[in-house]
């Protein structure tokens, strides 16, 4: 295990400006949570009180006639389980092939994914769109999550061809020369010595499904508040809508999955570092 040093003292004035960068999103965040579960009178910014009214949503619809926020998570954890299931299995196969087989078009292949993930999503939307309503799946979960998994393949594909470089071909001679075929090889031997990347790819896919906003809302516009990202977009944007406090709250439920998988798998993310593995 590598040893752990203090910073020295060339450091310190670059751990003074990230402390002094990041202080006002602390604050920022810390004042949110506060105003969840307080409350304030009009005009201050002082709480008064203690309440936990604002995160009556836990119990009940967000508003009357609107959905349980419940069944907008369990559609937002279906989307982006789904996402992630898709893309981490199809890259770890395809990346295994463009790692390892010399085929015609394989330079070309690659140099198409790194094109297609330069494009934003948005300049391709309206392809999407007319591919999605050819198929019958436009206004479907189904049809955001397929768009959702293509735009992250490229990204999975790089990422896991550069873990599979970093794994030496005598491992898989040595059992291709022991008698087991190329299968075998690549789920015994190989696939082990890839599992930082696979976990770390598996953990940014399900990231980027569930904060996805811009895919359901487009694709799906007569459903649009069937995931979180969409009707938090909703009622912000809805006069009406006047409980601040509560959207606060509703923010924080949002942000909580996504914060307790960083911090339970930051290690598992930190080995991601552009691919490869280190022994």
């Amino acid at each position: 295990m590598q040893e752990q040093r203090a910073p020295n003292a060339r450091h310190w004035p670059l751990i003074a400006g990230l402390v002094a960068l990041s202080a006002p999103l602390v604050v920022m965040y810390l004042y949110q949570v506060i105003d969840t579960v307080t409350t304030t009178p009009p005009g201050s910014i002082i709480p008064d009180g203690v309440t936990l009214g604002h995160w009556r949503f836990l119990a009940g619809p967000l508003s009357e006639g609107g959905p349980s926020v419940w069944s907008l998570a369990g559609n937002t954890l279906v989307f982006a389980t789904c996402t992630a299931l898709v893309v981490t299995s199809v890259s770890v196969t395809a990346a295994y092939a463009l790692s390892r087989l010399n085929m015609p078009g394989r330079g070309f292949f690659l140099g198409g994914l790194i094109v297609l993930h330069a494009f934003p999503t948005i300049t391709l939307i309206v392809a999407v769109f007319l591919i999605l309503q050819y198929m019958g799946l436009y206004d479907t979960l189904t049809g955001v999550i397929l768009v959702k998994v293509a735009f992250e393949l490229p990204f999975g594909i790089w990422i896991m061809k550069g873990f599979y470089d970093s794994v030496p071909w005598e491992i898989e001679m040595a059992g291709v020369t022991d008698g087991a075929d190329r299968f075998t090889v690549w789920r015994l031997l190989v696939l082990p010595q890839v599992q930082p990347g696979l976990a770390a790819l598996l953990i940014f896919s399900f990231l980027s499904g569930w904060s996805e906003f811009i895919l359901p809302l487009v694709l799906a516009p007569a459903n649009a508040p069937q995931v979180l990202a969409t009707y938090l977009a909703g009622i912000i944007a809805d006069d009406r809508f006047a409980d601040f406090s509560l959207f606060k709250a509703v923010s924080i439920f949002y942000a909580l999955p996504v914060l307790a998988i960083y911090m339970i798998f930051q290690k598992k993310l930190m080995n991601i570092y552009g691919g490869g593995t280190k022994g």
